[in-house]
């Protein structure tokens, strides 16, 4: 029953959040100079004042700041995003539609960093000093060091220029035509060079921090007393030693997850990947105000699942860590 009522607590903080997040995204768009009446009717070709006012008052632009808020709020309340001015439809079909694609790249991303970060991590802990280690280290700054808008277009000219080996834009072959599990297969080569820009910058702090951690690990007292035990190295370190280093990298991860997204709408945008990258991308150049909100909400609350998510994967690795802040 604790646990129930810690995720009940959490997820009414994070409700609470989200309303937050709502007004302060509406507040700072309708702060943001221009006029979307103007891009509506610029779109539809005339930009008279008879027309502006009667785009005003058919989009309800013409109402006080407050109006607009109330109204806004209301709808997200009842799951209402709105319409878009640019498509005309409706911003939940067209962010449901980008929607799976973000978080296929994110996760993949994700899962790819954290594994083969604690993977190195781990390893060059054992082996501080040998070549390998010394090697990851370099790989990890250089890693670090690079923007993943810079990563990307390194992977297209080796990928493409050089090697032409993996599909360099979108997430299927335009002349794709089988099966879904060859459509699967299609869609996991086209996400290979995304997900590993992305995930190679966050790949690089978690080898980093992971190695760090395990050191200190490594030269704690339990782990001392299971070796004396006569434990097998293996045992020590990935039963024992493994479950307590690997907690930092989760800690950064939860935190990281928005900096995540925020990548992932650039990586979208090299790679031309059909996620809300280049859905965020065409509404800011058009003014389209609903679809920004309804992205901006999206990606808030992307970030307070992944916070609450990784709150409960501590109680996994750590039995003893009580989301509360009480141990037992």
């Amino acid at each position: 029953m604790q646990i129930v009522r810690t995720i009940a607590v959490r997820v009414a903080q994070s409700l609470g959040l989200l309303l937050a997040v709502v007004v302060l995204n509406f507040t700072l768009l309708k702060l943001t100079p221009g006029d979307p009446a103007l891009v509506i009717a610029g779109e539809s070709g005339a930009a008279d004042l008879e027309l502006l006012e009667q785009i005003r008052e058919d989009y309800g632009l013409n109402e006080s700041y407050l109006t607009q808020l109330t109204t806004y709020v209301g709808n997200v309340v009842q799951g209402d995003l709105g319409d878009s001015f640019f498509f005309n439809q409706p911003v939940t079909k067209l962010i449901g539609a980008r929607l799976w694609p973000t978080i296929l790249l994110v996760a993949s991303a994700l899962a790819f960093a954290i594994v083969s970060g604690v993977s190195v991590g781990i390893f060059t802990a054992r082996r501080p000093e040998s070549p390998v280690s010394h090697f990851a280290t370099i790989l990890a700054l250089i890693g670090y060091s690079m923007p993943v808008f810079w990563t990307g277009l390194l992977v297209i000219i080796l990928f493409a220029a050089k090697l032409s080996i993996l599909p360099i834009s979108g997430m299927h072959d335009v002349t794709f035509d089988g099966n879904w599990l060859q459509s699967w297969v299609d869609i996991g080569e086209h996400l290979i060079l995304p997900a590993f820009t992305l995930g190679f910058l966050y790949m690089a702090q978690y080898s980093r921090l992971s190695r760090a951690s395990m050191l200190e690990v490594l030269q704690s007292d339990y782990v001392r007393t299971a070796r004396a035990k006569g434990l097998g190295e293996q045992i020590v370190v990935y039963k024992h030693a493994l479950r307590n280093a690997v907690i930092p990298v989760v800690t950064v991860a939860g935190l990281q997850f928005g900096s995540l997204i925020s990548g992932a709408l650039l990586v979208e945008t090299v790679f031309n990947w059909p996620g809300l990258g280049r859905l965020a991308f065409d509404s800011v150049l058009r003014r389209d105000m609903p679809v920004l909100l309804g992205i901006l909400l999206i990606s808030a609350s992307l970030v307070v699942a992944a916070n609450l998510l990784t709150d409960l994967v501590y109680r996994l690795i750590d039995p003893r860590i009580r989301v509360g802040g009480k141990s037992s």
